[in-house]
């Protein structure tokens, strides 16, 4: 088993004991989410996977064998079904879930390319379905498996409060991420049920990988950041160990900047 107690310490190895969640959006080793999730077994937690198309599959098993999982279920989140039997067969696994992460984001690459209003209509539309409305369809189906206390997390960009160049359409469907971060924590707060994001500063990944000009976001992002450097998975995974813990059992609703400072610069 991969998994130490490393960085995280004796106390921080138990801070997920017991608990059970699902992580939605694994690609790969290099993925912020698996970062979130190898934070998470490492201290403590039973973590259920999920995967779309063969492909992933054959990416996502390796990592989940990692941490001893061996709920890895399809899910497509476009697809109500298939979102239903997925947590029909971690609810079977489990009993229940303490947590969800939610790593869900997609644009046309063309939409990526060109200028912001020439986005098509189609495009748009997807992407907002993918990014957005894929979390508040999770929240639905996962609050019949929650127990108290229960905490949501997913994941954002600066691209959401600035024009970030070549983020385009994926800027405004992390706006509108966020925003149903609030409104998703304001009605299943009753409940216990905590919802937060984080917005990672500019990683690596196969996801920003289709983004015009990563090299130099990453570049600019380490000389003006006040930590002088780009973060990682580890940084990310370690923040969301934070807002998946009783640790921020009072924090909710929020967007928590993980980017070596860079959010608080201008030029």
């Amino acid at each position: 088993m991969e998994v130490t107690e490393t960085m995280i310490g004796t106390e921080g190895a138990r801070l997920l004991a017991g608990r059970k969640g699902l992580v939605v959006g694994v690609a790969n080793e290099r993925s912020i989410a698996w970062g979130i999730a190898r934070r998470a077994a490492q201290a403590g937690a039973e973590i259920a996977f999920t995967y779309q198309g063969e492909t992933l599959e054959k990416r996502v098993r390796p990592l989940a064998e990692r941490v001893d999982s061996s709920v890895v279920v399809p899910m497509d989140v476009t697809d109500d079904d298939q979102v239903e039997r997925a947590f029909e067969l971690v609810q079977e696994a489990f009993g229940g879930l303490d947590f969800l992460v939610h790593s869900v984001a997609y644009a046309d690459k063309e939409d990526l390319l060109g200028r912001t209003v020439d986005t098509s209509r189609e495009g748009f539309r997807r992407s907002m379905e993918i990014s957005v409305y894929s979390l508040i369809s999770l929240c639905r189906r996962a609050e019949r498996s929650f127990s108290e206390g229960a905490s949501i997390l997913t994941l954002s960009y600066y691209g959401s409060v600035k024009a970030v160049p070549n983020y385009n359409v994926m800027g405004i469907a992390k706006a509108a991420l966020e925003a149903a971060v609030r409104y998703l924590a304001v009605e299943l707060g009753p409940r216990g049920v905590r919802v937060n994001a984080i917005s990672a500063g500019p990683i690596r990944t196969l996801a920003s990988s289709g983004i015009t000009g990563l090299r130099d976001m990453l570049g600019d992002a380490a000389k003006r950041a006040p930590l002088r450097r780009n973060v990682d998975t580890d940084d990310v995974g370690a923040a969301g160990l934070y807002l998946l813990s009783p640790l921020s059992k009072g924090v909710t609703g929020e967007i928590h900047y993980v980017d070596a400072g860079y959010n608080i610069t201008a030029l």
